[in-house]
C-alpha cells in the first residue's frame, strides 16, 4: 500500500520541511546540552533529520500491520516499541557514520567524540520521534478508514436508492397496463373500432413513457404531454363522462421533474374518482412556480358515499416514496380530501434545464 505522503509532491515537500524544523530543534538541544557548538550541531542534526523523516514513514506500515482494533494496546505497544528501538539504533549508527565522514573530510575535529557523548540524547530523540510518528499515523489510518467507510456507505446508499427507484418505476406500467387491457377487453365486443383506437393510443403512450422513464429528470411539458396521452386513452372508455382541464404556468413547463410523476396521480384520479360517479367529472391539473418551488395539484370529483375500492392509493404511495427517495425532506406530497372532491398537492424544487 502506498503511503499517503507520496500521493502528492506538495505533501512530501511539506513533510520534509517539517522534519528540517525538527532538525533545527535537535541542533538547539545538542547546543544546550553542551555536546556541540552551533555549526557542528546543525551540520550533524539537519541531514540526520531529513534521513529519519523517511525512516519514520515506516511506522505507517507498522500501524497497518498492527491495527489497534485487532492487536490491542499491549500488542501495538510491543510492535511499535520494537520498531522504534530498531529505527533509533539505525539512526544512531547513521549519525556516527556521518560524524566520522565530516571529521574525515577535515570538518569539525573531535566531532566523533562529541557525537558519542550525545548518543543518549540522539537515541532518546529517535525513540520519541518515531513513536510520535506512529501516533500520527494511527490517526491518519483511522481517518482514512472512516472516510473509506463513509464512501462505501454512500455508495451502497446510492445503489439502494437506484434499486428502489427502479422497483417503484416498475410498478407503474403493470398497474396501468392492467387497467388499459381491462378497458380494451370491455370494448372489443361492443365497440371494436374504439378498442383498436385504444390499442394504437396505448402503443404510442408506452413508447413515449419508456423513453421518458429512461431519464433521471424530464421537463414538466413532456410529463404533461404524457398525461394528456393517458387521458386520451381513458376518454375512449368514459366518453363524455371524463374531461381533463390542465392549467399550467408558462414558467412551470420548463421545470425538471422525475419521469412518470403525473401518470400515477392522473390515473388514480380517474380510477378512484371519475369511475365511481355516474355523471363522471373533470380532472383538473394545475402547475405553478413560487420562487424556487414547483407546486402541482391534481383534483378530481368523487362520490363520498361510494365504498373505497381495493388498491386505492397505490399510485399516490408510489409517487410519495419516489419523491422521498429523490429529494428527502425537500419535497412534499399532501392529500386534501373534501366532501365531494379529492386533491393531491406536490411541492418540490423548481429546477430547470
Amino acid at each position: 500500500m502506498r503511503h499517503p505522503i507520496f500521493a502528492q509532491r506538495r505533501r512530501l515537500f511539506a513533510y520534509v520541511a517539517a522534519w528540517e524544523l525538527l532538525g533545527a530543534l535537535l541542533s538547539a538541544l545538542l547546543v544546550l546540552s553542551g555536546s556541540l557548538a552551533w555549526a557542528p550541531a546543525i551540520s550533524l542534526a539537519v541531514p540526520l533529520a531529513a534521513l529519519f523523516s523517511f525512516v519514520c514513514l515506516g511506522s505507517f506500515w507498522v500501524c497497518r500491520a498492527a491495527p489497534l482494533h485487532l492487536r490491542g494496546l499491549s500488542g501495538v505497544a510491543g510492535a511499535q516499541l520494537t520498531a522504534a528501538v530498531v529505527s533509533a539504533s539505525l539512526w544512531l549508527l547513521a549519525s556516527r557514520m556521518w560524524a566520522a565522514t565530516l571529521e574525515g573530510l577535515g570538518f569539525f575535529p573531535g566531532l566523533v567524540e562529541s557525537q558519542r557523548r550525545a548518543s543518549p540524547l540522539l537515541f532518546g530523540m529517535g525513540l520519541l520521534l518515531f513513536l510520535l510518528a506512529a501516533a500520527l499515523h494511527y490517526l491518519l489510518v483511522a481517518f482514512e478508514d472512516s472516510r473509506r467507510a463513509e464512501t462505501e456507505a454512500l455508495r451502497f446508499q446510492i445503489l439502494s436508492r437506484e434499486a428502489e427507484l427502479r422497483a417503484l418505476r416498475a410498478q407503474i406500467h403493470p398497474h396501468f397496463l392492467f387497467n388499459s387491457l381491462n378497458s380494451i377487453n370491455a370494448l372489443i365486443g361492443s365497440r371494436p373500432d374504439e378498442a383498436r383506437k385504444v390499442c394504437v393510443l396505448l402503443a404510442d403512450f408506452l413508447r413515449r413513457s419508456l423513453a421518458l422513464g429512461a431519464r433521471e429528470r424530464v421537463p414538466l411539458s413532456e410529463e404533461l404531454a404524457l398525461a394528456e396521452d393517458l387521458m386520451a386513452i381513458e376518454k375512449v372508455r368514459f366518453g363524455a363522462r371524463l374531461n381533463f382541464a390542465p392549467r399550467v404556468e408558462e414558467a412551470a413547463l420548463a421545470c425538471l421533474v422525475p419521469p412518470l410523476l403525473l401518470q400515477p396521480l392522473v390515473e388514480n384520479a380517474v380510477t378512484h374518482g371519475i369511475a365511481q360517479r355516474l355523471d363522471g367529472g373533470t380532472v383538473r391539473l394545475e402547475a405553478r412556480c413560487r420562487g424556487e418551488r414547483l407546486l402541482l395539484a391534481i383534483e378530481n370529483p368523487r362520490d363520498a358515499a361510494a365504498p373505497a375500492r381495493k388498491g386505492t392509493g397505490i399510485g399516490i404511495e408510489n409517487v410519495r416514496r419516489r419523491l422521498q427517495t429523490l429529494y428527502g425532506r425537500d419535497a412534499e406530497l399532501r392529500l386534501r380530501p373534501a366532501g365531494d372532491s379529492f386533491e393531491v398537492e406536490l411541492e418540490l424544487p423548481a429546477a430547470s434545464a
